[in-house]
């Protein structure tokens, strides 16, 4: 009997219709942002200590333009409904991406390009003498979609964008307020950006996954192994290529754990457990 992973995948109609909404969300936040008279004055009524704003701005403009990331799932997701199939998606990425590599590479050793690089003063100082973490983020994202189903895919990819967001946003403006310890591999992460991002990635897990029995089981592992990935950032590499690499394993890996709990006992404790843990029936 199938599955009710296999039962209850999100249609293509449902996945558009959640980046639209997502979308509009993150332009209506930058849009009252950027209306706002002053926007350190709003980052101080929402509580950021006077010495954060000025970075905690910064910030804020820095990961607003890595909302464009959306882009790559809907894009995937329009090219599916239009009858496209998904390993000529997947082609497509690869063609996309070995053109981003060429160009950054070019950009790192020809002084002319890198001179007249587009959007270069979004460039963190590191990464003015190496690969862009737009680069890592295409080949994760080209790796993602050809492995995973493309519902596991777009929420891999919105792991990455929005938990990296909220991560970032997060630690910046708060972080150490509430608890002083330093994470990561540097110690220059913090408790509250890692929690906001967990949150952030359990929630959309959840929700894109409505009609699923137990998604709470697949969400909490994918979004755990996101945050920890973005967190210790493993083997050294830059976590635009890892986190929703990992985190679509995660996900496979969870629903699967999900189909072996098909059993009436089983699906009992589990309900159990994470009514449990999160409060609900």
């Amino acid at each position: 009997m199938p599955s009710s992973w296999a039962l209850y995948q999100p249609s293509s109609k449902f996945l558009i219709e959640y980046l639209v909404a997502i979308v509009v969300i993150g332009i209506t936040c930058v849009t009252v942002i950027s209306l706002t008279h002053s926007r350190a004055s709003f980052l101080r009524a929402c509580g950021v200590k006077l010495g954060r704003v000025k970075r905690a701005l910064r910030e804020i403009e820095r990961k607003t333009f890595h909302l464009c990331g959306l882009l790559v799932p809907a894009i995937h997701l329009l090219l599916l409904e239009a009858g496209i199939s998904d390993a000529t998606c997947a082609q497509l990425c690869w063609a996309i991406t070995l053109c981003g590599w060429v160009a950054d590479l070019a950009r790192i050793n020809i002084p002319l390009v890198a001179r007249n690089w587009p959007l270069r003063a979004l460039l963190r100082d590191h990464e003015q003498k190496q690969l862009t973490g737009g680069c890592f983020f295409s080949l994760g994202c080209t790796l993602t979609i050809a492995t995973s189903p493309p519902s596991i895919a777009m929420v891999s990819i919105l792991f990455l964008v929005l938990g990296d967001i909220s991560a970032a946003i997060i630690g910046v403006s708060f972080g150490g307020d509430a608890c002083i310890v330093k994470l990561g591999r540097a110690g220059k992460k913090s408790l509250e950006g890692s929690l906001a991002m967990f949150l952030v990635c359990f929630v959309t897990g959840c929700t894109v996954f409505a009609g699923v029995e137990l998604r709470e089981y697949a969400a909490f592992v994918g979004a755990l192994a996101a945050t920890l990935t973005e967190l210790y950032e493993p083997f050294g590499v830059n976590d635009n290529l890892t986190i929703p690499l990992i985190s679509s394993v995660a996900l496979q890996l969870g629903f699967k754990r999900i189909e072996t709990c098909a059993s009436p006992d089983g699906l009992l404790y589990v309900r159990r457990l994470f009514s449990s843990l999160f409060g609900h029936d």
